[in-house]
C-alpha cells in the first residue's frame, strides 16, 4: 500500500485548461493525459513534482502545490511508460462485419471496401448501410489510398507508410474543409486523429513508432482552428523527436468555416 506524504505535486486549473495537450510531451514520466477535454494527473506516483511541464501550458492552467500525496514511484514510471511505448494491438470490427484494420493499399477506382461493396457503386454503398442515391456526376473524386487511417488501427510497419509523404488530420478537418481530398491528401498517406478526445499518450506512443519504422519523407498536420486541435501538432512534434529522424514538417489551420486560415 502506498505511503501518503506532504510532498510538492502538481495542480491543474480545470477552467484554465483548454485541452490543448502541450503539457502531456513535457512530462517525461507520463503522468499527465488528456481526459474529456481535460488534462488530468493520471496517477500521484506518477509525478516528481519538480513541474517540468509547467512551461508547456500557454494557459498557465499548472502550477506545483505542496499536499498530501502518495510517494513518487520510478519503478511504476518505468512500468507505465513501457506500456505507453508498447499499446497492445487494437482488432474493431466494423457494423457491416468487416475487420476495421486489415491493412489494404488501394491501386485502383474499383477497388472493393473491406466490406464487399465497389467503391464506385453508390447503390451498393448501401449494404453497409448509407442511404440515399448519389449521380456519379455529382460526386467528387476520392484521393484515398489506403485503409485502415484511424491511428489506433494503423500498424507501425504498415506498406502504405513507407517512403510516403503522411497527412496527419484531426477528425473534424474532412468535414470542414471541401477540398480535403484534392488539396491536402491527394499524394499523401493519411492518419487521422483527435488529440483533445482520443487517448494522446497512446496516439504519440504509436506515431513514434510509425516514425522509427517507416521511412517518411514528410509530415503534413492538418488542424483546426481551435485551441484545443493545437495538440495534434504537439503530438507530431514530441513524436518526431524521439524517433530521433529528421522530418520536414508543415501545418495546416483550417477555419471551421471551412477556409485555410494558414
Amino acid at each position: 500500500m502506498s505511503t501518503k506524504v506532504t510532498r510538492k505535486i502538481v495542480k491543474i486549473d480545470e477552467e484554465k485548461c483548454d485541452g490543448c495537450g502541450a503539457c502531456v510531451p513535457g512530462c517525461a514520466e507520463g503522468a499527465l493525459q488528456i481526459i474529456d477535454g481535460k488534462a488530468k494527473l493520471v496517477s500521484e506516483v506518477y509525478c516528481d513534482g519538480l513541474g517540468a511541464c509547467l512551461g508547456e501550458c500557454p494557459q498557465d492552467a499548472i502550477t506545483i502545490e505542496d499536499r498530501e500525496a502518495e510517494q513518487f514511484d520510478e519503478e511504476a514510471v518505468e512500468h507505465h511508460l513501457h506500456q505507453q511505448q508498447h499499446p497492445h494491438d487494437v482488432h474493431d470490427t466494423l457494423a457491416c462485419g468487416c475487420p476495421s484494420s486489415t491493412v489494404q493499399q488501394f491501386e485502383d477506382k474499383e477497388e472493393a471496401l473491406p466490406c464487399g461493396c465497389p467503391s464506385t457503386t453508390i447503390t451498393e454503398f448501401d449494404k453497409c448501410g448509407l442511404s440515399g442515391a448519389v449521380e456519379p456526376a455529382a460526386r467528387a473524386e476520392s484521393t484515398l489510398s489506403h485503409w485502415p487511417v484511424q491511428l489506433t488501427l494503423v500498424p507501425p510497419n504498415a506498406p502504405f507508410l513507407q517512403g510516403t509523404n503522411l497527412l496527419l488530420a484531426a477528425h473534424c478537418v474532412p468535414f470542414s474543409y471541401p477540398n480535403f481530398h484534392q488539396d491536402l491528401l491527394k499524394d499523401h498517406a493519411l492518419l487521422i486523429a483527435c488529440p483533445k478526445l482520443d487517448d494522446f499518450e497512446a496516439h504519440l506512443a504509436k506515431l513514434t513508432n510509425v516514425f522509427k519504422s517507416s521511412d517518411i519523407k514528410s509530415v503534413t498536420v492538418a488542424r483546426m482552428e481551435v485551441p484545443c486541435c493545437s495538440g495534434l501538432v504537439h503530438m507530431a512534434q514530441e513524436a518526431i523527436k524521439r524517433s530521433g529522424k529528421n522530418i520536414p514538417f508543415t501545418e495546416v489551420v483550417v477555419g471551421v468555416r471551412g477556409e485555410i486560415e494558414s
